[in-house]
């Protein structure tokens, strides 16, 4: 069975196993906007992986991620949230991957799944630091952490 058909075949537990581990996560949004508004954004985020598995094409995952996190951003999301919904979704489906797939087929699918969503996160992630680039915002600023990086000529001596 292709990867794609396994994760269909099993769509109802992935999705109600990704809402409990999201609602476990108290994330705050998330929370706020209810039950109904969270288990719809993860059924379409579901149906848009295993379309992106299925077809072996990214595209429609490029388009949705930019698209999420533009509202989710104007909306006051955390990026930290956004990436919870996806995590959460991410972990179901690889749960139901690797107790379902045949041995023969686990590499593609855990590769496959892989791919689809490490770029979806990527694409939302990058998304999201340009939309807050425009503005300051302090969970950004990471001045503090490179602060004092620039070694002086003798902490690099030894080094020659």
């Amino acid at each position: 069975m292709d990867c794609a058909a396994l994760l269909l075949e099993h769509r109802s537990s992935i999705l109600d196993e990704s809402y409990t581990v999201l609602e476990r996560s108290h994330v705050h949004h998330y929370e706020a906007a209810g039950e109904e508004f969270t288990r719809a954004r993860l059924e379409g985020l579901f149906d848009l992986v295993v379309t992106a598995i299925g077809n072996r094409d990214l595209a429609g995952v490029s388009a949705y991620a930019v698209n999420v996190a533009e509202e989710r951003f104007k909306a006051g999301f955390d990026i930290s949230e956004v990436q919870a919904a996806f995590n959460a979704l991410e972990e179901a489906m690889w749960r139901q991957i690797v107790e379902s797939a045949a041995p023969e087929e686990l590499a593609e699918a855990t590769g496959l799944l892989n791919t689809v969503l490490g770029f979806g996160k990527d694409v939302l992630a990058r998304t999201y630091v340009s939309l807050a680039s425009r503005r300051h915002v302090r969970s950004l600023d990471l001045t503090a952490m490179f602060a004092g990086t620039q070694a002086r000529p003798e902490q690099t001596e030894h080094l020659v």
